[in-house]
This record gives structure tokens, C-alpha cells and sequence, in this order.
């Protein structure tokens, strides 16, 4: 079997890439399970020497890097470039930070000496998916390689190149052979890896029922795992917003990556004294969005990164309309060649239809009207999914009064949702648990060791 790369802005096939077989897998998990002994005992320095390598190669070859990722996922080039030196910023902040935030902590007891350590599990299991082709790898190697643990990766099977070209960053920059390791594996084979008594500990970034079915192995072998699943983020508009800062940056936060992020705006929770004319601005924007070849400089949207993604997009809004949502701006695909979908802007959505009540990974934004703050509060809420959310207000009150409701593990104010190094990512309720990023993030594969000196 093989893993093949397709443009989704011209259908094209980019390359293929041959499946690694169970031989080669049991290879690369011995070296893995050998690399952790030597790596664990590694010190801060030596470390932070590699990694620092590891950057200073990114960051030369970053518009080669960008290139790679637009025409895998069909993400704009100066997106691409962005990803790619994020990822390399990612590598200098845990290259400085990760000895400190690891660092032994003492407590005072009736011992001479008494605290606890963070000691590294082993070799992790990255389950990671295609909207973000280098930093989905990177925000969860970096800090754990820094923390002792080393990295056995299952990427996407649609960004393949991306992530044979993350493997070899590491190998390139003079990492020992083991510390991370790229596997072509087919999905139904996360399984075998989970099982394996090589792997200690596994992470998954991606759906509901790939979440569900990695945390029930991970369970059956006693294996910590962490989650960060889907989510229908809200961007909470009270009566206090500044549109004119506001409406902008709806775009932004519903067309970034294409729409296809998580963290992405998808539910626009509006208080009924503003509505009207936040619908009639924000569907505007919406429509004069560039939509065209995503290595062009003018283009906003780029395609759906393949052809199953856009099929289900299409059907999601298709049937939501014919359940009797309003179409504000768009609706529907646009002609190919290519994975396009016009920028849309549905209101009036039925709560049983799938835009009522499925995440939308795509350029498809839904309104919904809210009586006052609180009720939009409770709309916000309404929704088995709790990874990130916004709040737009020029009122403290109102802020503050969001930030304590709104049920998620990210929030944002008059920003646009992001991942920072310095901020622990992740969600609660069906978007999962667990922490990436951070302290919490550095800390999350550790074995948080007490010690008791008599």
C-alpha cells in the first residue's frame, strides 16, 4: 500500500509513498526504546544544542518547507510560512524554557530533603492530522523531546511528504536515530502500536471517533493518553463590540487554514441588539474573501484539503439548507479542478440539522441570535464540545462575565484564537483533555516523581 499526495487545488498527484511494513515498524520501535535510555539520561544542554540546530535548519529553509505544506493541504503560502516559522520559534522557546519548567521542586517535610522530580515516560505515539502538516508535529516532539521522551509518529496519509520532511529536520540537525521516528502506518494499525510495551504513552489530535477509539486502548493498556478533538467554537459578539475591529477579524478567525481548524470560529453568537447589522457586515466580508490558488500572495481561501473533506462539507450545508437554513452568502462548491468551497454565512439554522449540530471543517460560518450576554452564554455552551471560544466587548464586565462562562479550555477576548508556547492548549467535554504547550504541556508525558530523604 501506499500513501499518496494529492494538490488539492488541481487534483494532481504530488507523490507516493510506500507503507513501512510490521518488520520495519518492530525495527523502529526497538530504536526507539533503545534511543529513550541513552536520551533520558541526556543533559538540558546537550539538549538544547540539537534543538537549537533543528531551528536554525528550519528557518533557513523555510519557504521551501511552506511550499511543501501548501501543495499537501492547500493551505495559503503565507500561511505555510507562517506554520514554518512558528514551528521554528516553538523549537528556540522550549530550547531555552524546558530546564526550567522541568526543574525538581522541594517541599518542606519532616525529611532532611523532600520534593518531587519530572521524570520522562519513553516513547510517545503521535497521532497526528493533516490541517496543520508541521506545527500539529511539532507543538508535541518539541517540548516532550525536551522533556527526555522520544517521538514515534503517525501522520496523516495525505500529507506524507510533510511528514518525512519533519524526520528529517531531526536527522539532519544530528539527533540520535530514535529520538523521532516517522512511520507510514495505515490507520487500522494505531492499534498494534498502542499495545506495543515499546510505546509508553500516546497523543491524538483529530475527530471524535478517532479520540474515543485511541483513549479506549490507551485504557485497556494503562496507558496515559492525551486528547485535543474537535470543536464548534464560539465567537461571542456582546453589545459593547467595536464592530469595525470586530467584523474583520470574524473573517479571519473563520477562513484561517481554510476554515479547517479546530480553534476555528464556527458558531456566531450574536445579542439581538447588534445582530442585523453584524449579519449584513460580516456576510459581506465573507463574500469578498479572495478565493484562488493558494500560492498566490492575494488569495484568503485556498481549497478543502481533499476530496473526502469537501464532499462532507458539501453535504453538511446542502442538507442544512434543504432543512431550512438561510443562505446569507455562499452555499455552495465552486467549479473545479480543485477542492473549493465559496465562503458562507448561514443563519437560521434548525438545531437538528447538521450545521445545528456538527462541527464544520471548512469555510461555512453559522449565526445564531442571542437575547443578552448570558443568553449567549448559554448558546455557547449548548454543544457537547468545549475546546476554544472568543468573546467580542468593549465592556470589562462583560468580558470577565464570558471568560468565568463560556465552558472551554481557551478564551480569547477581542482576539482571534491561537496556539501560543506560552499558554496550555487544550479542551474539556468532547474536545478532549489533557494539556499540550506550556508548563502543563512540557510537564503532561512526566512522571511526576516525590522523593523523601530521611
Amino acid at each position: 500500500m501506499t500513501f499518496t499526495a494529492i494538490n488539492p487545488a488541481t487534483e494532481a498527484v504530488l507523490a507516493e509513498y510506500p507503507t513501512h511494513d510490521e518488520a520495519f515498524v518492530d525495527v523502529a520501535l526497538a530504536t526507539s526504546a533503545a534511543a529513550f535510555e541513552e536520551w533520558k539520561k541526556t543533559s538540558h544542554a546537550d539538549r538544547r544544542l540539537l534543538m537549537n540546530r533543528v531551528a536554525e535548519l528550519l528557518e533557513s529553509e523555510i519557504p521551501a518547507a511552506a511550499e511543501l505544506m501548501t501543495n499537501e493541504m492547500g493551505k495559503t503560502f503565507a500561511a505555510a510560512k507562517g506554520e514554518a516559522s512558528k514551528c521554528a520559534l516553538t523549537m528556540r522557546y522550549y530550547a531555552e524554557h524546558a530546564e526550567s519548567m522541568l526543574a525538581t521542586e522541594y517541599v518542606t517535610t519532616k525529611a532532611s530533603k523532600s520534593g518531587f522530580r519530572y521524570d520522562p515516560l519513553g516513547a510517545l505515539l503521535a497521532v497526528m492530522p493533516w490541517n496543520f502538516p508541521m506545527w500539529q508535529i511539532i507543538r508535541v516532539a518539541v517540548p516532550n523531546i525536551m522533556a527526555g521522551n522520544v517521538i514515534v509518529l503517525k501522520h496523516s496519509s495525505n500529507v506524507p511528504g510533510s511528514a518525512a520532511y519533519v524526520e528529517s529536520l531531526f536527522t539532519r540537525a544530528g539527533f540520535p536515530k530514535g529520538i523521532f521516528t516517522n512511520l507510514f502506518v495505515e490507520s487500522a494499525r494505531v492499534e498494534r502500536l498502542i499495545a506495543d510495551p515499546r510505546i509508553a504513552a500516546c497523543t491524538v489530535t483529530g475527530g471524535d471517533r478517532a479520540g474515543r477509539s485511541v483513549a479506549s486502548i490507551a485504557g485497556q493498556h494503562l496507558k496515559k493518553c492525551v486528547l485535543e478533538l474537535g470543536g464548534s467554537d464560539p465567537f461571542v459578539v456582546a453589545a459593547s463590540a467595536d464592530l469595525d475591529h470586530t467584523i474583520p477579524l470574524a473573517v479571519t478567525a473563520r477562513l484561517q487554514n481554510n476554515g479547517q481548524a479546530c480553534i476555528c470560529a464556527k458558531r456566531f453568537i450574536v445579542v439581538k441588539d447588534i445582530a442585523e447589522e453584524f449579519s449584513r457586515r460580516f456576510a459581506e466580508a465573507m463574500a469578498a474573501a479572495t478565493v484562488g490558488d493558494p500560492m498566490s500572495p492575494a488569495t484568503i481561501l485556498g481549497p478543502l484539503a481533499n476530496k473526502a473533506q469537501f464532499e462532507t462539507l458539501s453535504a453538511q450545508v446542502a442538507d442544512s439548507i434543504a432543512a431550512g437554513a438561510t443562505v446569507l452568502t455562499g452555499g455552495a462548491p465552486l467549479d473545479g479542478p480543485g477542492y473549493y468551497f465559496a465562503p458562507t454565512v448561514l443563519t437560521d439554522v434548525p438545531a437538528d440539522s447538521p450545521a445545528g449540530c456538527e462541527e464544520l471543517f471548512g469555510p461555512v460560518a453559522v449565526i445564531h441570535v442571542a437575547e443578552d450576554l448570558d443568553d449567549a452564554i448559554r448558546i455557547a455552551n449548548d454543544t457537547p464540545w468545549g475546546l476554544s471560544g472568543t468573546v467580542w466587548a468593549t465592556d470589562e464586565e462583560e468580558i470577565e462575565r464570558a471568560i468565568a462562562g463560556l465552558d472551554v479550555g481557551i478564551v480569547f477576548a477581542n482576539a482571534v484564537v491561537a496556539s501560543m508556547n506560552e499558554l496550555p492548549f487544550g479542551g474539556v467535554k468532547g474536545s478532549g483533555y489533557g494539556r499540550e504547550l506550556g508548563v502543563a504541556g512540557v510537564r503532561e508525558f512526566t512522571n511526576v516523581k516525590s522523593f523523601f530523604i530521611a
